[in-house]
């Protein structure tokens, strides 16, 4: 039955994949006349994929089409040699740091934990450009060669193993040394250490066979990122891999066999070492008892809508009164500024919305332009753009000329704005949905959902972004398919929608856990209805844990962006110019992923390094956001005593000494002389 449950899920995820291969096809075909809806082309797209014979991969410029399996397999091949390296290199590096910082003391530990928030800061994109100039700055200053920084007519390993490396390393590092501190602090390695046995023996014998099932369930979110750092590092190498090859040939089948040459081996390694780890004892009963057969779709819709139903007529409004949300809300964050992180991590957003806002209403969005620099008498010309810092503008100029420092002021308010309306939406959405599947779903349903949605651990997300977005935000030969307004609308719903499940299944499940809770159980007893458990009890207790999950999802939107602005799409739509002397792309809004694709294509090669001041932008705007979450996680602290904070002592100077001393409720010798000295 395991198998066939399997088999099932596998299937499942194959129809998904193939729905979503049809979708740029749909909407590049949209509007246009004989052409049948998305479900017309899905049906005859799936008779294609039934027919093996239609299993081709055409080349562009070609007439000839071969055996899509014969092209794609060596490509998929190199492109695994690659991830599996960095994966091993990553986790390998990762395991042998957190063994040895273990024995390291608190005040060595204390900064290795920053260099790592900080590490894991840092964009992708930032590791290969600064890898590449490394090895060309060598080159030129001492003529050695360290390694290959492209692929041309051989392929590149070093370089990209090396730089996708970085991301597994540190996430499974700060893990590891995060579940081996929580696993110290239990009870049976205080009894372990009653009987003599040594860290280190306690560390290998008991805590590492402990800890290793759930560090195998973050390695699922771990690679899930790593595949959409690949599918940039790619690009920035040249390698040729499934990247490569998927671009040059953007068919529906082309999409179809890369999303699951990708997706099957993952699915089945981590669907059978599951199998494998899991505890049958641990298996509610109530699920064991019931029947994969026996599972009935129509009583499930019946029980979600009556409980729904319930759930609605329980609620009691309140008088409705319009200060009490910003009351609260003001108070929730006037309570959370005292910390010093957050308020930080809130006054970089407010300012640098707000002064692009301002700069917009007051210039109109003027950009300084300078297409030839010359000297003050105009008598030499000095440079032609790109123009270097510092002069005549003070971050340089892109290939056109236009001043950089004006479009990061003038992309801030796109950029983080965008960026923090669709973190909020994926947080909200798995909100509402998680409520929906925590109280309405019952257990053998919840399975269902939540292995459906674990499938989508397998599929990059910045590659699958990149699908559905490329025939809305690249205009043709005759323009835009779809307005502007409509173009940020689809980007925004699209870019929401892929994490919503995710987001659904984390927070139905933080609100089972809480369920659990003795409190919510006497709640109950005491008449309590679902909304009214919801609302007062459970929802108090997911508000840090929103916060969180949404600076994660904020920042994950920005590494989004950066990814599909190196592939040249913008948010917004990208301006092209067609012709023999055409303009390089450009971005509508001046967002800050259109400038990373103006200027980051072919800078380091060029000498270019200031384009680095773009991604310095996002840097920034992530570590902002990640003030945010620590300042948020130590208000949480403080409220439940895991930190505290000492009250300060009152100091007084005594006229006869010269330091001042403390206060203190005991009496000493020398208290009590001067007490009757001064009487």
């Amino acid at each position: 039955m395991k198998i066939i449950k399997l088999i099932a899920f596998y299937l499942l995820g194959i129809v998904a994949i193939l729905c979503v291969s049809v979708f740029p096809q749909y909407f590049s075909t949209r509007g246009m006349p004989d052409t049948s809806g998305y479900f017309g082309q899905l049906i005859q797209f799936f008779g294609e994929m039934a027919n093996p014979n239609l299993w081709l991969y055409p080349v562009q410029g070609s007439k000839g089409e071969f055996p899509i399996l014969e092209v794609l397999w060596e490509p998929f091949v190199y492109s695994m040699k690659i991830l599996l390296g960095a994966l091993g290199l990553g986790f390998f590096i990762a395991f042998c740091f957190a063994m040895a910082a273990t024995f390291l003391p608190n005040r060595v530990l204390a900064p290795v934990k920053r260099i790592l928030d900080f590490l894991e800061s840092v964009p992708d994109l930032i590791f290969a450009s600064l890898l590449q100039l490394l090895v060309i700055l060598v080159l030129k200053t001492t003529g050695i060669h360290l390694f290959r920084v492209a692929s041309y007519t051989e392929p590149v390993y070093l370089a990209p193993i090396l730089t996708l490396a970085i991301l597994p390393m540190v996430s499974m590092f700060k893990i590891l040394l995060l579940m081996i501190e929580e696993e110290f602090l239990k009870v049976y390695v205080t009894f372990l250490k009653s009987k003599g046995i040594r860290r280190f023996g306690i560390l290998m014998r008991h805590i590492l066979k402990n800890i290793m099932p759930i560090s195998f369930h973050h390695m699922k979110i771990i690679i899930w990122g790593t595949l959409s750092s690949q599918f940039i590092i790619e690009r920035v190498f040249n390698v040729h891999g499934l990247t490569f090859y998927l671009l040059e040939s953007f068919t529906p089948m082309t999409i179809a066999f890369t999303l699951i040459l990708i997706f099957t081996p993952f699915y089945f390694f981590f669907q059978l070492m599951e199998l494998w780890l899991k505890d049958e004892s641990a298996v509610p009963l109530e699920i064991k008892s019931q029947r994969w057969g026996r599972w009935n779709l129509l009583q499930w819709k019946k029980d979600v809508k009556n409980g729904f139903a319930f759930s609605l007529k329980s609620i009691k409004i309140r008088k409705p009164s319009l200060f009490r949300p910003f009351t609260y809300f003001f108070q929730l964050l006037f309570s959370h500024m005292k910390n010093w992180k957050f308020a930080l991590g809130l006054l970089f957003f407010v300012i640098a919305i707000g002064y692009s806002l301002i700069y917009s209403v007051t210039t109109d969005n003027h950009v300084d332009q300078v297409r030839l620099y010359y000297n003050e008498d105009g008598s030499k010309l000095l440079g032609t753009p790109p123009l270097a810092p510092t002069e005549p503008f003070f971050f340089g100029s892109d290939r056109l000329g236009f001043s950089l420092f004006d479009q990061l002021v003038i992309g801030a308010k796109y950029t983080l704005f965008f960026a923090l309306l669709i973190a909020l939406l994926r947080v909200f959405g798995g909100l509402l949905f998680g409520v929906l599947y925590a109280f309405h779903l019952r257990p053998r349903s919840q399975e269902w959902f939540g292995r459906m949605t674990d499938s989508i651990h397998f599929l990059p997300l910045s590659l699958i972004a990149y699908i559905l977005l490329a025939p809305i935000l690249m205009p043709t030969m005759q323009g835009f398919a779809y307005s502007f307004t409509e173009r940020v609308l689809l980007e925004i719903f699209i870019l929401t929608i892929l994490v919503i499940p995710l987001t659904t299944v984390l927070l139905g499940k933080e609100i089972k856990q809480v369920l659990e809770y003795e409190f919510i159980i006497s709640a109950k007893v005491l008449g309590g209805s679902k909304f009214h458990v919801f609302w007062r009890h459970v929802l108090p207790h997911l508000g840090p844990r929103l916060t969180i999950l949404f600076g994660q999802q904020f920042i994950q939107v920005l590494l989004i962006f950066i990814h599909l602005g190196v592939f040249q799409f913008f948010f917004g739509g990208t301006i092209l110019s067609f012709g023999m002397q055409a303009d390089p792309p450009r971005s509508m809004t001046n967002e800050w992923s259109g400038l990373i694709g103006q200027i980051g294509q072919n800078a380091i090669a060029g000498g270019r390094y200031w384009f680095l001041w773009i991604l310095v932008a996002f840097m920034l705007a992530i570590f902002a956001m990640q003030f945010i979450i620590q300042g948020v996680k130590e208000v949480q602290q403080v409220k439940v005593g895991v930190l505290y904070k000492l009250p300060k002592k009152r100091k007084i100077h005594d006229k006869n000494r010269e330091t001042p001393y403390s206060m203190s409720n005991q009496v000493t010798k020398d208290r009590f002389r001067r007490i009757k000295h001064t009487q």
